[in-house]
């Protein structure tokens, strides 16, 4: 029965305005207002004992136009799924053990963010390029 108290008392303090209030205060703006983080992209690939490895790409989007922005915010889902194919495509046709090239992976994924926000306007940044 106190179990169920505590529980319930830590529910109310998490749900509580001033909780949540101050949670929202703490948020870290990373990049900037201008700035969309976009979540890590993985592939695998052939590493040179023949076994399979792991590219992951992090990257994110400046977008000064704050019409842009919320269109790439909103596309998100597309956005990855676009990564997703091209570094798919990319790690398909790399050597065993070839390290990645950041340069033609930025163009590519630009391209597609390109293609997928309709209109050009939105940077590229990439943050890591690495195979596990």
């Amino acid at each position: 029965m106190h179990r169920r108290s505590l529980l319930l008392a830590a529910a109310a303090m998490a749900l509580a305005p001033g909780a949540r209030a101050a949670s929202n205060r703490e948020k870290k703006v990373v990049g900037g207002l201008s700035y969309v983080q976009l979540p890590a992209v993985t592939s695998s690939v052939l590493l040179p004992n023949g076994r399979r490895g792991v590219l992951t790409v992090e990257a994110g989007l400046d977008i000064p136009d704050v019409r842009l922005r919320e269109r790439a915010e909103a596309s998100q889902p597309r956005l990855r799924a676009a990564f997703a194919q091209r570094l798919q495509t990319y790690a398909t046709g790399l050597p065993p053990g070839a390290p990645p090239n950041a340069e033609t992976l930025s163009r590519e994924m630009q391209r597609e963010t390109d293609r997928v926000l309709g209109r050009t306007g939105a940077r590229l940044l990439l943050g890591t390029v690495m195979v596990n």
